[in-house]
């Protein structure tokens, strides 16, 4: 019987049979991959150089761009490689790796937006608490706590799914090294134990997840109570947002590791991993750019500082 010894690579789901709609998603992809770069360098930027950024929620934004940039970096580049070329490979060692930096950083991103609501949840529901519990050193223990426990995910997943043995060929239906993917390919009942682990991690996600919606729900419990309907109407179209992206990462991603086989297709997987993966990268930087004046105003200046000195550069070189 062969292991995965045997495999010397992987040959990731073709987007399409023709050249045309090859390039067509590579352009799709490439958009989506240049607005998440944009507006999360943008928002690391803007947090790091500008003073009045320096709080605790500004400083969990800091982290939550750095595992978007991460995140959707391990696999959109691959992608978008292999439908410009026309190739599906990726080597055992590369696919190993992809699935261990997706797990890590997917999951740390997770654990950082629990610590948000959170965040949100003390401001507004303990404001006079806040200074205490959520200092410099609380939030630098929170964030060290989300890395470690993606971290730890991450080596547990891989090593767990990379030491079965593969005998089910070496195509992975999805655009990027998936677990539950690479699972089909295993022979053994060994595989087991991997869906067990599955089956415990996407279960902490989900009780992260009602710890963010019962956050939620206490922080609108709390705007109700305030007299202005503007501010009640400034609260809802901020928390409204957060929770629809977090609503949409865990389902796609319950969908995604806990459906059974049978339900399974390469086109209903690659949607639900559009979702998951490549959406809230993009679109995070947007909406938490849109809930704080002060980010939207460091932002604005920090893009007229780079429009005043694209325009002074040009000038000078026309002159020369």
């Amino acid at each position: 019987m062969p292991n995965s010894s045997s495999v010397s690579e992987f040959l990731l789901l073709a987007f399409a049979d023709t050249r045309e709609l090859q390039l067509l998603h590579f352009g799709l992809f490439l958009g989506i991959y240049l607005a998440a770069l944009l507006g999360n360098g943008l928002i690391l930027t803007a947090v790091a150089c500008d003073h009045r950024l320096h709080t605790p929620m500004d400083f969990f934004l800091l982290n939550l761009a750095l595992l978007d940039l991460g995140c959707i970096s391990t696999t959109l580049p691959k992608a978008m490689a292999n439908a410009l070329w026309d190739t599906r490979a990726i080597s055992y060692q590369g696919c190993a790796a992809q699935v261990f930096l997706f797990l890590f950083l997917i999951t740390a991103e997770f654990y950082v937006l629990t610590i948000m609501s959170y965040d949100r949840y003390v401001a507004i529901c303990k404001p006079l608490h806040y200074g205490s519990l959520v200092g410099s050193r609380a939030c630098a223990q929170m964030a060290a706590a989300a890395w470690g426990s993606g971290f730890l995910n991450a080596v547990l997943h891989t090593a767990t799914t990379f030491s079965l043995p593969l005998c089910q060929g070496n195509a992975v239906d999805q655009f990027f090294c998936e677990i539950p993917q690479i699972l089909k390919l295993s022979c053994s009942d060994a595989y087991i134990r991997e869906v067990g682990a599955l089956v415990c991690s996407v279960s902490s996600a989900f009780g992260c997840f009602v710890f963010i919606v019962f956050s939620y729900i206490q922080i609108l419990r709390a705007v109700l109570k305030i007299p202005s309907e503007q501010g009640r109407h400034k609260a809802f179209s901020t928390c409204l947002p957060h929770l629809a992206v977090v609503s949409l990462f865990v389902s796609t991603a319950m969908v995604a590791y806990l459906k059974p086989p049978s339900i399974s297709s390469p086109s209903r997987d690659l949607v639900v991993a559009v979702l998951y993966s490549v959406v809230p990268p993009a679109v995070n930087p947007l909406i938490y750019s849109l809930r704080s004046k002060e980010l939207k105003h460091a932002l604005w200046k920090l893009m007229s500082r780079c429009v005043l000195k694209a325009i002074n550069f040009h000038s000078t070189s026309a002159d020369d």
